[in-house]
């Protein structure tokens, strides 16, 4: 039973953390993992054609990461405040759950100003609640339309990169910290193992006859946020609002009716759809919130097949590919990504098991 936390740690040396995309989402390398087998093959992500056929499906999280990281400045003391966009909780109020940095400056109360490059002020929110020790509610003071809400948003924010990532966000990051799918606005995060996915490579996996099923998961932080209990059983995961429709149910099911190939492209697919099976355990269609967190020993449903990328040791993501591949085949298999110096981490290299 590994149930431990400690059991998922490894030594990551930080250079293996990717800072950049590569110039091209399927120049990437793949490692492909045969769980029946052990084998370990060393391919590069365009190559993930060759272990599809038709009427396999594989299913993408069509979520789209909107620009949540904003600066802004205190009402009189002008104190910069870094304030994370987290969720909206009500549209007419215009009320949102943010992380704000450094918290200890900030007050119920308290005025913050947002302003474009020019130091025109353009939003003015303040902070009605205190959630949590870094989190806050505001209520942005804004009365126009939603659609200029919006667009003023867009334009004062920046792509969430994640911090390990070690630099600020670029003019590349605007279009590589989305996927070629992305549609559903919504996450503060991409879903990484759908950013090898080029458009070029999209066409040749519909050429080749395979099915594409979407659903939509909106990621917030929680997926990346540490655990700091050894007892996996009494880690709690972070609710994540998700949505399956009838079309992709419809796909999936066939597909698993006909025993084609089933792959969950990233975690967030995965936890998507193990958060939607039927009592006759096929997929079902759902709309709601899931906190469900996969760890061995851990009987999947639906998919057959995964992509992922190379996580951070300990996190939630990591843990369910060991779920997912077998533990000690998984953890030998990060062990030779780090040996043959695979990129980590968002913008790093991915891996198939089969």
């Amino acid at each position: 039973m590994r149930t431990k936390l400690s059991q998922f740690n490894f030594e990551l040396p930080d250079k293996l953390i990717a800072k950049y995309p590569k110039d091209n989402r399927h120049d990437a390398r793949l490692m492909v993992i045969h769980k029946d087998t052990g084998k370990i093959e060393h391919k590069v992500f365009k190559d993930v054609l060759d272990y599809f056929d038709e009427d396999d499906v594989m299913i993408f999280n069509n979520t789209k990461v909107f620009p949540a990281r904003l600066y802004g400045k205190k009402e009189k003391t002008g104190a910069q405040i870094e304030v994370f966009l987290l969720r909206e909780l009500n549209n007419e109020s215009r009320l949102w759950d943010v992380l704000v940095d450094p918290a200890r400056k900030i007050r119920v109360g308290n005025k913050l100003y947002f302003s474009d490059k020019d130091e025109n002020e353009i939003l003015v929110a303040e902070v009605v609640d205190n959630t949590t020790s870094r989190g806050r509610t505001i209520r942005f003071l804004f009365d126009g339309e939603e659609e200029d809400f919006q667009k003023e948003l867009h334009k004062l924010g920046n792509t969430p990169l994640p911090k390990e990532i070690g630099r600020n966000a670029e003019a590349i990051d605007r279009e590589r910290f989305q996927t070629v799918f992305a549609k559903e606005m919504g996450a503060v995060a991409a879903p990484t193992a759908g950013l090898h996915f080029s458009r070029e490579l999209m066409k040749r996996l519909e050429i080749k006859g395979i099915e594409f099923a979407e659903l939509t998961l909106h990621i917030g932080l929680g997926t990346f946020r540490s655990i700091d209990v050894e007892d996996l059983s009494k880690h709690k995961m972070d609710a994540e609002y998700f949505r399956i429709l009838e079309s992709a149910v419809n796909t999936v099911n066939k597909a698993k009716e006909s025993k084609s190939r089933i792959c969950a492209v990233g975690t967030t697919s995965m936890r998507s759809i193990e958060s939607a099976v039927s009592a006759e355990r096929m997929l079902k269609t759902a709309e709601g919130w899931t906190n469900l967190f996969i760890y061995p020993p851990y009987e999947f449903s639906i998919a057959d097949a995964m992509i992922s990328n190379f996580h951070l040791p300990k996190s939630s993501l990591m843990i369910m590919v060991c779920a997912f591949g077998g533990y000690d085949l998984v953890m030998e298999a990060y062990q030779q990504a780090i040996k043959e110096k695979y990129n980590f981490f968002t913008y790093g290299d991915a891996m198939l098991i089969i």
